[in-house]
């Protein structure tokens, strides 16, 4: 179950929930209260634990009921096992499914035109998708022919589509830093035509924001999905391990981690990073395997997921220094202190339409620290948007879930602020929800991939 709810103003001024289609939910998100990291630390640590027992002995269990089951074929044990190890093994460089052709090229970033070419001149604002950026391929937003947010918005009306490719950094890449990221955005928006609805996921999310507020006159639409925007709300260990290593050491762990790694920060480093948060999901995903070898819908779907999840890609050192110090340490956007180049970076310039998707069980970017922007913009209440879709984090951008029922009411938002009023009329907005439902593969009676 999904909730969706925007904000309009009662008679005495003061905000209140407004439901959007689907609408579950008569409340309003709330910012959480900050706490202790180190005690939340402990108390986290020793919840996986239990987690990670728990999942042990299930999978004990059905194996030895399996082998039980299996006694008379004494090589059967050996063959799954040799299956399994292959398909552990057997990994495969992540690409994307949508035809596109690159129209910018920066050595860090590719701007991808996601545009069929019979919609080239369509009266629709261009949407630029800004994909997360924590050491893994942008392919997450077309992450597979029956998941792809890509073909999601532009079945929902939004036929004018791009999308920024991070590319892996390099020694040439190195100092690439926040600036070069927000010129890239504004070079690709202006080749655009100048105005764009931006979509950011993750990562993406608070550089469209930064970005959003530098430059309010090129965004049409701001949509944050899963965006750490107030880096300390909520229950995160990110922010509670930040708070506590950089509280202690300042930013010392993390520049030896850029020079080990050459100057950038590596992707394996964040990898181990993310398992290491959340290990039952990896230890479940990996016995899951074992116990569905046979089974070459769910062996799919999982080699699927590792392809993408364990292909590595390196951050630009400096970019991710300045990242770790600036927000998630010293929280600087929420709380307006901000900085680019001298000039301040004021959520409050940002007016357009703000459509924002939390995870119910997101545990990377729980929904306070994303809610929070709501709070610090300038755009009239009744266009505020808030949605919590029934996922963890990485489903917000690739789950069959979220693509079917949370991003279609959100996109087909965006799509009536991003056409001509004659647009709007007659029996549209129906024949499109139909065809952003139908983009993304109905995940009834599929197997299921742990995933964080």
């Amino acid at each position: 179950m999904s909730t969706a709810t925007s904000q309009a103003s009662s008679s005495t001024g003061e905000r209140r929930p407004h439901a959007l289609p689907e609408n579950t939910s008569d409340t309003a998100p709330k910012k959480g209260g900050r706490i202790d990291p180190l005690r939340f630390l402990i108390s986290y640590n020793a919840r996986n634990l239990t987690k990670v027992v728990t999942e042990v002995g299930r999978a004990t269990g059905a194996y030895w009921i399996d082998a039980a089951q299996r006694i008379a074929k004494p090589g059967d044990a050996a063959r799954r096992s040799l299956l399994w190890l292959s398909a552990m093994a057997d990994r495969s460089e992540p690409k994307w499914h949508l035809r596109n052709e690159v129209a910018l090229a920066t050595p860090f970033a590719l701007l991808r035109d996601f545009t069929e070419p019979e919609h080239r001149d369509d009266a629709v604002v261009p949407t630029l998708v800004l994909p997360p950026q924590a050491g893994h391929s942008s392919t997450v937003v077309d992450y597979s022919p029956q998941q792809s947010q890509l073909a999601m918005i532009r079945a929902a009306g939004l036929t004018r589509l791009y999308a920024l490719d991070w590319r892996p950094a390099t020694t040439a890449t190195r100092k690439v830093s926040i600036t070069d990221y927000l010129e890239v955005i504004d070079r690709s928006i202006r080749r655009m035509g100048g105005k764009a609805n931006l979509v950011g996921d993750c990562q993406g999310g608070w550089l469209a924001t930064i970005y959003a507020a530098l430059h309010p006159e090129r965004v049409n639409t701001l949509t944050l999905a899963g965006a750490p925007i107030d880096f300390h709300a909520g229950d995160s260990v990110i922010a509670a391990s930040t708070k506590l290593m950089a509280g202690t050491m300042g930013m010392a762990p993390y520049k030896a981690l850029v020079g080990a790694g050459g100057g950038n920060m590596p992707g394996s480093a964040v990898l181990s990073n993310f398992i290491s948060i959340q290990p039952q999901s990896e230890i479940s995903r990996q016995l899951q395997l074992l116990e569905n070898i046979d089974d070459p819908t769910h062996v799919e779907r999982y080699r699927v997921f590792e392809d993408w999840f364990k292909y590595t890609q390196d951050i630009p050192g400096a970019f991710y220094l300045w990242l770790v110090e600036n927000l998630f340490w010293k929280n600087r956007l929420i709380d307006g202190t901000l900085t680019v180049d001298g000039r301040q970076v004021d959520m409050a310039a940002i007016d357009c339409p703000l459509l924002m998707l939390a995870g119910s069980t997101d545990h990377i970017t729980p929904a306070p620290q994303l809610f929070a922007a709501a709070e610090k913009v300038s755009t009239p209440v009744d266009d505020i948007t808030y949605r919590t879709a029934t996922a963890g984090h990485l489903g917000l951008f690739m789950g069959r879930d979220a693509l079917r029922h949370d991003w279609p009411v959100l996109m087909e938002t965006v799509y009536t602020h991003s056409v001509p009023e004659t647009g709007k009329r007659g029996g549209g907005k129906a024949s499109r929800r139909r065809s952003s439902v139908r983009a993304v593969a109905d995940p009834r009676n599929t197997p299921r991939v742990p995933a964080p």
